[in-house]
């Protein structure tokens, strides 16, 4: 499954986000695939694309940022599967 993660840099300083980031990586555990990402131009959110079968695998990851980030996790469908689930609907 696909998750859209929403991280709301706390105190909307992205500093201490990019400095662990540069010295630990991702920190994501086995398991958690990250595919892409977008910064506001604010460098107040970041919104990243993430794929894991185990939901529980995100949880694990972002208590590793939870100091530093405020998390909002939201599964997705690509817009031709969500038009492939609308459709009998119709």
């Amino acid at each position: 499954m696909k998750y859209m993660v929403i991280e709301h840099f706390r105190d909307r300083d992205p500093l201490p986000v990019y400095r662990r980031f540069r010295d630990r990586g991702r920190m994501a555990p086995e398991g958690v695939q990250y595919l892409s990402s977008w910064v506001d131009d604010k460098f107040e959110r970041c919104f990243q694309l993430m794929e894991t079968d185990d939901r529980a695998l995100l949880d694990q990851w972002s208590a590793n940022w939870k100091d530093i980030v405020e998390f909002e996790i939201v599964p997705v469908v690509t817009s031709t599967e969500a038009a492939q689930i609308i459709s009998p609907r119709l």
